[in-house]
């Protein structure tokens, strides 16, 4: 199973802020996470992620770059899953998010104040996403 994540990211108030949405469904059902989902079987992998993190923020217009694949076995209780994560800055005004499709809730968070059991290995994901935004 493949799917495709977008840690979005954006400065405020000097301190940077990731999106995150609160899981409406099981696996991890009300547990927080990056928004994402399985790609389409005629769906392009960046397609993927911007029309997951549209469906469930109502966020659009963020340029997304591929930036690492996640596999590790047993990361999904649902089965072998490996998810291509995108990165991308939101700009200012571009910021306004609605939960949508099965995410109960879509939130910024300061990276300094994340929650602490996310679902998957999205601690991992957005760890290793902050890195890559500060070594740029």
């Amino acid at each position: 199973m493949v799917t495709a994540d977008a840690a979005v990211f954006t400065h405020s108030g000097g301190k940077i802020r990731v999106l995150l949405i609160k899981r409406g469904n099981e696996p991890f059902k009300g547990k927080w996470a990056v928004p994402g989902g399985f790609v389409n079987m005629d769906e392009e992998l960046e397609d993927a992620a911007v029309r997951e993190l549209a469906e469930e923020t109502g966020l659009t217009g963020v340029r997304l770059e591929q930036m690492h694949t996640f596999g590790t076995v047993g990361r999904d209780p649902r089965g072998r899953q490996i998810t291509v994560v995108f990165i991308g800055i939101a700009k200012e005004g571009q910021t306004k998010v609605e939960a949508g499709d099965d995410a109960a809730e879509a939130q910024w968070f300061d990276v300094e104040e994340l929650p602490e059991d996310m679902a998957f290995d999205h601690n991992d994901v957005i760890r290793f996403a902050i890195g890559k935004i500060k070594n740029e």
